[in-house]
């Protein structure tokens, strides 16, 4: 038997598995393997797949996605369904559930671009095939919506997924320059900066700014992403366990009540100071709602991290802004607040 039939046999296999599935099938979550599996790295030339998991996209966004990805030296590979619509959302469940699963199960797509975030990933999340997901480990990249994604896949299947640019975020020399080094380039360790150009913007825009609000250094797991979505998942199979991790959020469009609620639910379910520390990116247009008394954004996170004992800071360069730095779930790292850095200290591929 050739190399190709071998190839596309186990295409055959596993794609099959995935699209034979009845439509609405769960696959009920099973025990969460102890080992953290690392995707294969990207290389130029590659085959990287684009659907739209989450919110309903245009065709000028997947022309954008599309040529954005052949400027980075990839091919690009639209799921079956990127243009499908169901009200707000990309296409029904079970749609954006198949453009997943052949994506993952291909064996030529080296890694999976979400073109947006938007809202619905949430609903996903008791369809997917864990098991397929793990046996076939893809590089899978974005943030908002994504991160009910990235929770569940690392939480169930325990494969290493990216909070990064999403395909449609506007081009940033130095959030290329991170996810490519991320994703690319293997390193033992790979200290990640935070953005001048975030620094320089916090003049006019306070919530830019980096902020220690309890200093030092502090190891463990990246676990995180969008507030909304890991205090959502609190309570569920697929809830993110920050315990001993550095547990990293962002928000964006949520009135300070909101970003309390949400901190004090994570806090009460699994406890805010049982994380090794807390690194808050940065929290765009989360404003007080017109004429309505409120704490400020600096104010309401203060409540949550002024009493911590572990290292807690905010304004760090990752969130829905341009210049954002890609986090690897599930890889050991170190934050330092004092140097304002975050360091891989493991590779995030293979």
């Amino acid at each position: 038997m050739s190399s190709s039939d071998k190839i596309s046999r186990r295409a055959f296999a596993t794609l099959a598995a995935a699209v034979m599935l009845p439509a609405g099938a769960h696959h009920a979550p099973r025990p969460m393997p102890r080992t953290l599996i690392k995707p294969p790295r990207l290389r130029a030339g590659d085959v990287v797949g684009l659907i739209a998991p989450g919110g309903r996209t245009s065709d000028e966004g997947i022309a954008y996605a599309v040529a954005r990805i052949e400027a980075l030296g990839f091919q690009a590979r639209l799921g079956a369904n990127l243009r499908a619509v169901h009200g707000g959302y990309a296409g029904a469940v079970q749609q954006r559930v198949d453009d997943l699963h052949s994506m993952f199960a291909d064996p030529e797509v080296r890694a999976i671009w979400c073109i947006r975030g938007g809202s619905g990933c949430i609903s996903l999340l008791a369809h997917l095939d864990y098991a397929l997901i793990r046996a076939n480990p893809t590089i899978l990249l974005g943030y908002s919506d994504i991160s009910a994604l990235q929770l569940a896949i690392l939480k169930q299947a325990r494969l290493v997924t990216f909070h990064g640019p999403v395909a449609s975020s506007g081009v940033s020399d130095y959030s290329t320059e991170h996810m490519l080094a991320v994703l690319m380039h293997p390193q033992e360790s790979y200290t990640i900066p935070m953005a001048l150009e975030n620094s320089r913007r916090a003049l006019l825009e306070p919530h830019f700014a980096l902020r220690t609000v309890t200093s030092g250094q502090a190891t463990g797991p990246l676990i995180g992403g969008n507030l909304s979505l890991v205090s959502a998942l609190a309570g569920t199979p697929y809830a993110a366990d920050f315990r001993k991790a550095i547990l990293f959020l962002e928000e964006v469009n949520e009135a300070p009540y909101r970003i309390d609620r949400a901190l004090t639910q994570l806090d009460l379910a699994v406890g805010l100071g049982n994380a090794a520390a807390l690194m808050i990116g940065i929290c765009e247009h989360c404003v007080p709602d017109d004429e309505e008394p409120s704490l400020t954004l600096d104010e309401t996170l203060d409540l949550h991290l002024k009493p911590l004992v572990v290292p807690a800071v905010s304004g760090y360069s990752f969130g829905h802004i341009r210049h954002q730095f890609t986090l690897p779930l599930g890889v050991m790292a170190r934050l330092d607040t004092a140097r304002q850095t975050l360091t891989l200290l493991e590779s995030a591929v293979s």
